[in-house]
């Protein structure tokens, strides 16, 4: 947030504590992802550090020996950047700025970039920017230089008023407009969704990078944006779908991450609106990933924050062709035999067997077993569809090759 400063480097360096919260192997996979956050940014990483604490030092974050460690590597190797696993309170922020003298940012903060990055319509800019500056209000210091002078000057100053609270006001005031624009366009996109009438309506749903667009792509015979990257899809597309005799919407959303932002999810309320209007909701796990059940985890704590959780579901395990396993040597007979030696079909027979026809295995980038995956999107589809329309046959209805009736 600090545009003055002069960054010597893109290069940064990774900080977390571990926790009794949060141990050493949970850790180690919130750093992973920070560092692929840091890349998607335009980052490289060149070291992590770890502190074991109790708790984070509400001063600094990290102990004073260790910010010295971490100052002492960022001056020798001409660091630019630091960037903390976790949310830093105003407090921290500044204290630590003194100390190590660089950019420093915290997960929530670069988050918060790569958003503004992605952005491509006014909508999804209007979104982030409320976000950001949620997110900086309460972190104006006299290390910021004065936002705007637009509404300063003679007759715009209280009694004694000092060049940080004129800055926070211009960013309340910010605020408060960027609410109202966003008032407008909710409105504006509630009629969409209203003019698309009484067409069933699914969405893809998911953690961030497990392949929705790409799914989409294949489903819809779109042209969706799709990278191997951490938030792709920012705006919310909708594609009109056909499959055999039945049109219903496809909606690819915004995807989830671990310690999501609460500004995002209070700013990008109308993309969620997409969901929670949803009549099925299409689950995206990467199972290639290695912690994609905390994944699955993190995506139903949010569905269940917009009331989501309980909509009809199918839980689509994406990207198999890039599904691998450890192996254990018959001869060896002290290794353990763990989840991370668990092959497709060992997955298969343990929770996931309880989800039954709920489950499906795909690879929408190979077009693996994609035929079963649009026959149980067509049988549920069909359901809700006929509660919708209990007076007419479906059966009897023909579409052509854009989903119009015939």
């Amino acid at each position: 947030m600090i545009d003055e400063k002069k960054v010597t480097s893109e290069k940064a360096v990774l900080i977390a504590v571990i926790s009794q919260y949060q141990n050493e192997e949970k850790t180690k996979e919130y750093l992973d992802e920070l560092e692929f956050l840091t890349l998607t940014a335009g980052g490289i990483t060149t070291k992590r550090f770890t502190q074991k604490l109790d708790k984070p030092n509400p001063k600094t974050f990290i102990g004073g020996g260790k910010l010295e460690d971490v100052r002492t590597y960022i001056e020798q190797n001409n660091i630019g950047t630091a960037i903390f696993d976790d949310e830093l309170s105003p407090a921290q922020l500044r204290n630590i700025e003194k100390i190590l003298d660089c950019k420093i940012l915290d997960r929530t903060n670069l988050i918060l970039d790569i958003f503004a990055q992605r952005a491509q319509t006014s909508y999804a800019r209007t979104q982030v920017e409320l976000a950001q500056c949620q997110y900086l209000l309460p972190r104006l210091t006299r290390l910021w230089t004065h936002l705007s002078r637009q509404k300063g000057g003679i007759g715009m100053r209280g009694p004694g008023e000092t060049e940080i609270e004129t800055d926070r006001r211009i960013v309340r005031d910010k605020i408060s407009l960027l609410k109202k624009k966003l008032v407008t366009i909710d409105k504006q996109m509630a009629i969409q969704r209203k003019n698309r009438g009484k067409m069933v309506r699914v969405a893809l749903v998911g953690y961030t990078n497990v392949g929705k667009s790409t799914l989409m792509n294949v489903v819809s015979k779109s042209n969706v944006f799709a990278e191997n990257k951490l938030f792709a899809t920012l705006d919310t597309t909708v594609r009109k779908v056909v499959i055999k005799n039945i049109p219903f919407l496809l909606t690819d959303t915004v995807g989830f991450i671990r310690k999501l932002p609460t500004q995002l999810v209070e700013s990008f309320k109308s993309t969620l609106d997409e969901v929670r209007e949803a009549d099925l909701l299409l689950h995206v796990v990467d199972i290639s990933h290695p912690n994609f059940e905390d994944h699955i985890t993190s995506v139903n704590k949010i569905l269940g924050e917009i009331e989501s959780l309980n909509k009809p579901s199918i839980l689509v395990f994406n990207k198999i062709d890039a599904y691998t396993h450890k192996t254990i040597d018959s001869d060896d007979l002290v290794t353990e035999r763990t989840k991370e030696h668990y092959t497709l079909e060992d997955w298969k027979n343990t929770w996931m067997n309880e989800m039954g026809e709920n489950s499906l295995f795909i690879s929408a980038i190979e077009k693996e077993n994609m035929e079963q995956f649009r026959n149980k999107v067509f049988d549920e589809v069909k359901k809700i569809h006929m509660q919708r329309f209990p007076y007419n046959d479906y059966l009897y209805f023909e579409y052509d090759k854009d989903g119009n009736e015939l």
